[in-house]
């Protein structure tokens, strides 16, 4: 019965970022439509990404893994005011902290842009840097308001109610795709109406989620609590795991950096290819390891050992179920989709080629980024925070290496390459940790859903090559065909997929139960 709720809280994730992954879709083609790969926008999306990783680490990354696990510990063996007491230190601190960082934030953004964009200095190119600093020092504040949201949502995700934090981000893409249309075309530089939409997005998100708290009953005062105990314990699981659960994103920033070392439009490419890429990873990946931790820090709680084992098994093998062929369609209609998606307006079809390559290269960490996902939450229920940060300083390492060999002669294909070889290894080494400390004991039936899902890919991967047109018939067509010719593949795709998997014995029960 547990795993029949989280499947239902999974799906019920999963509708909710679908839904914010295809506003988000539509954001980006707006943004593409009318910047399309230009230097304003690679500006725009390194002033977008700073607080967007800083948000990873404070808010949905190490915060969330943090503070859930201490928080669910509170529920399962405190009383209800003792958990209360814990949500008002947290939030008094946290937003102390948060507001400290942001003045820095806003007050050093000619510093931050230097170091972030410091390909674009090194360059001469004076515009890029500048407005860069100056964007920051809208785009920086986002960081106080989304963590807080994080935080009002991991509060709400403790007590099964997933549906409202997953919506929230929705909002961010409705104001980005309002401002890019009708605002930005009202003023002197555009992009600022984009950093100006961020800032709005995150006080929206934010008061979005304090009528829910307060139906909980959790909505408490914040207060200042740097010497409570259980802040202190949040505050030393979350320390190491600000590099444990966000070394993709550290990754990814890094790639940034390298990038405006680049070809004008290197960003671009690979910001484009990376949001592709966080369909499969958010709609699954991200929903499974977000249901499953509350459930795993309470059977910790309880001494439930094999359940715990059992549940994670469960959530690899729905990983694996999902993320594979993911990977697969992904790779095989990689400029397709570029070309259907984002082919429009400013964004031409060189812009389009260049950015699939980046695609297919990090597609092969797809299924890496999405089990690091589950199997970072089997370290954080037990309070453990320790060792998927040794293991993600390895990987940044290899990731690092790797984007100075490959940077140079590939371009920003080598970046992508580096970023999935990285996460492939976090991955491998996170699994290996699991099972050396007893935590997953790998499931009998791990062969044969391995041997099923491969085999259907395999079957998938040739209804699609057989089925799709030559890449030259894709720049000729217009939007309407392209999309239906995807639409069919994408059906194609899956349909063999599954089909093969049934006729391999696959039933839908067997997603139920281990």
């Amino acid at each position: 019965m547990q795993k029949v709720s989280l499947l239902k809280s999974g799906v019920i994730v999963s509708v909710m970022t679908l839904l914010s992954r295809i506003l988000g879709l539509v954001r980006d083609i707006v943004i593409a439509n009318v910047l399309g790969a230009q230097a304003a926008t690679d500006v725009f999306l390194v002033a977008q990404k700073i607080p967007n990783f800083l948000r990873r680490l404070f808010g949905e990354g190490a915060f969330a893994q943090a503070f859930v696990p201490v928080l669910s510990e509170y529920q399962q063996l405190k009383d209800k005011t003792a958990v209360l007491h814990l949500t008002s230190k947290v939030a008094g601190t946290l937003g102390g902290v948060l507001l400290v960082v942001t003045v820095i934030g806003v007050v050093g953004s000619p510093v931050i842009g230097g170091i972030f964009g410091y390909g674009f200095i090194e360059k001469g190119e004076t515009y890029k840097y500048e407005l860069v600093s100056d964007l920051l020092k809208i785009t920086f504040p986002y960081i106080f308001f989304i963590s807080l949201t994080a935080f009002a949502g991991s509060v709400l995700n403790s007590l099964g109610r997933f549906a409202v934090p997953a919506f929230a981000p929705v909002l961010l893409n409705l104001c980005i795709i309002f401002a890019a249309i009708w605002v930005s075309p009202l003023l002197a530089e555009p992009v600022e109406a984009l950093a100006w939409a961020i800032f709005i997005a995150g006080v929206l998100q934010l008061l979005m989620h304090l009528p829910f708290l307060w139906r909980q009953g959790y909505l408490v005062k914040p207060s200042w609590g740097w010497k409570d105990s259980g802040v202190r314990k949040v505050l030393k699981l979350m320390i190491p795991a600000l590099f444990g659960v966000s070394v993709s994103q550290i990754n990814l920033l890094l790639d940034t950096v390298i990038a405006s070392f680049l070809v004008t439009g290197s960003i671009t490419w690979l910001y484009l290819s990376d949001r592709m890429l966080e369909f499969p990873l958010g709609i699954f990946g991200i929903a499974i390891a977000t249901v499953i931790l509350p459930s795993l820090s309470r059977q910790h709680a309880g001494n439930q050992s094999e359940t715990m084992s059992r549940l994670l098994n469960w959530a690899l093998h729905m990983v694996l179920l999902i993320g594979l062929p993911a990977a697969v369609g992904l790779f095989m209609l990689a400029e397709p989709v570029m070309l259907t998606v984002f082919q429009h307006g400013s964004f031409t079809l060189d812009d389009a080629a260049m950015a699939s390559y980046s695609l297919q290269a990090y597609v092969f960490g797809l299924l890496g980024f999405m089990f690091i996902k589950v199997l970072a939450t089997g370290y954080f229920s037990k309070q453990n925070t320790r060792t998927p940060v040794k293991i993600g300083i390895v990987a940044m390492v290899v990731n690092m290496v790797m984007n100075l060999l490959l940077f140079k002669p590939y371009g920003h294909v080598g970046l992508a390459v580096a970023t999935a070889v990285s996460a492939t290894v976090n991955a491998g080494l996170l699994w290996g940790g699991l099972v050396r400390n007893g935590t997953l004991v790998m499931s009998s039936r791990w062969f044969w859903w391995s041997a099923r899902a491969l085999l259907s890919a395999a079957v998938m991967i040739s209804a699609i090559y057989w089925s799709q047109p030559a890449i030259e018939t894709w720049q000729s067509q217009s939007t309407f065909e392209r999309s239906w010719q995807l639409v069919w593949l994408i059906v194609l795709g899956a349909g063999s997929y599954l089909v093969t998997l049934f006729i391999l014995g696959f039933r839908i029960k067997d997603v139920k139960s281990e």
